[in-house]
């Protein structure tokens, strides 16, 4: 198969990699390292590099095999684990998933990235367990001991890499607890404890998916905190980011004017922005979860709030303020920038500078200064994850 593509290379030079799936690239690979090739090994690797997305899009668990079990692939590995984190859906829902190997399926549960809902994890770890033997009835209310003791041994590496407690009492209830004998007692009787005592707190590592934002203002740390506060909920509670957040506009990329700014960031919806104070590690910020636009017009709405963090690099410094719900709660002027309530907090282009004010109006107050003077602020469209 891969000998004319060999000559091909020898004697031109070139290689056409047209119509070749992702999987045939990196058995191609692999046979030109054999035959010490390091041109085109690496040509070869690159573009599979380039390409992975699509590749592991096509045939997720074939890509993943072949590169678990060849070391020269090791750095594509984390490559491609790191997309499949980021977007668990391409392996989980591929038609191939229960013909991933028990290895490889260890090691991506293993990982605190994995941007899946818990019990959808669990949820997955079932069929794929029950593909493993094809005497299992999918009904689990006909096992009997010797069916229970079968998928036990199926999926007992598994069991501990699952984070129950990120799991509902409901969820765990109609999901997990039809499973109940596959579980340990001692397992089980913590589950409960967890679920029954509130201040109990047990000995696990929660899942932190990755969230990759293009920012010079805030990093992935921030964006948990985002997502909580959009969605109202504690921070502990957000166990997937629902959320992603394309930059819209930079200041110092784009133009500080408020002409750039509506350019950029007129009818894209919601939206978040981060203003980095000068001389201090001081951000402020607000989110948007109507939309900006010329109309020089206020609107209303209880979702919107503006927030401050002391110090961007400790979450604990971070405070909120909810709209009021007034009509001024968002504004939106040609002449200006951002404006959350009633000059709350806004950029004034009219003034010839580029501060910052707060005035207490339409929100809480967040102890900010009357006048601020910045490094840069940028604006990031919030789109709500599938």
């Amino acid at each position: 198969m891969f000998l004319p593509m060999l000559l091909t290379y020898l004697y031109t030079d070139q290689i056409n990699t047209a119509n070749k799936t992702g999987t045939e690239l990196l058995d191609f690979m692999i046979v030109s390292d054999k035959f010490m090739l390091k041109k085109l090994t690496k040509f070869t690797g690159d573009f599979v590099v380039k390409n992975h997305l699509q590749f592991l899009q096509n045939d997720p668990v074939g890509i993943l095999q072949i590169i678990y079990y060849c070391k020269p692939l090791a750095n594509l590995q984390e490559i491609c684990l790191e997309k499949i984190c980021s977007k668990p859906k391409i392996l989980f829902n591929s038609n191939k998933f229960t013909q991933l190997s028990a290895p490889l399926l260890e090691i991506i549960l293993k990982r605190d990235d994995l941007n899946l809902k818990e019990i959808e994890i669990w949820e997955n770890l079932i069929k794929w367990g029950l593909a493993q033997d094809q005497t299992l009835n999918k009904d689990v209310t006909k096992w009997n001991q010797d069916n229970n003791n079968t998928f036990k041994r199926i999926l007992y590496k598994f069991i501990p890499l699952i984070r129950f407690y990120d799991i509902s009492t409901k969820d765990y209830f109609n999901k997990v607890q039809p499973y109940k004998k596959i579980l340990s007692k001692e397992l089980r009787d913590d589950i409960l404890k967890f679920y029954m005592i509130p201040e109990y707190k047990p000995t696990y590592t929660p899942r932190h998916p990755k969230c990759n934002i293009s920012s010079i203002i805030v990093n992935q740390e921030h964006i948990p905190l985002f997502a909580s506060w959009i969605d109202r909920k504690e921070r502990e509670n957000i166990k997937v980011i629902p959320y992603k957040f394309n930059l819209l506009y930079r200041a110092s990329r784009d133009g500080n004017t408020a002409a750039a700014f509506h350019v950029r960031c007129d009818n894209k919806g919601a939206n978040i922005v981060v203003v980095k104070i000068k001389n201090s590690e001081q951000i402020v910020g607000g989110y948007n979860p109507l939309f900006w636009d010329s109309s020089n017009t206020s609107k209303t709405t209880k979702d919107s709030f503006i927030f401050t963090f002391t110090n961007k690099n400790d979450p604990q410094s971070a405070k909120i303020a909810y709209s009021k719900g007034d009509k001024d709660s968002i504004q939106c002027y040609s002449n200006c920038g951002p404006i959350f309530g009633y000059n709350d907090l806004y950029i004034n282009y009219d003034n010839g500078d580029d501060k910052w004010n707060c005035n207490v109006s339409s929100y809480p107050t967040l102890n900010l200064p009357n006048s601020i003077d910045v490094d840069d602020y940028e604006v990031f469209q919030v789109i709500k994850s599938n």
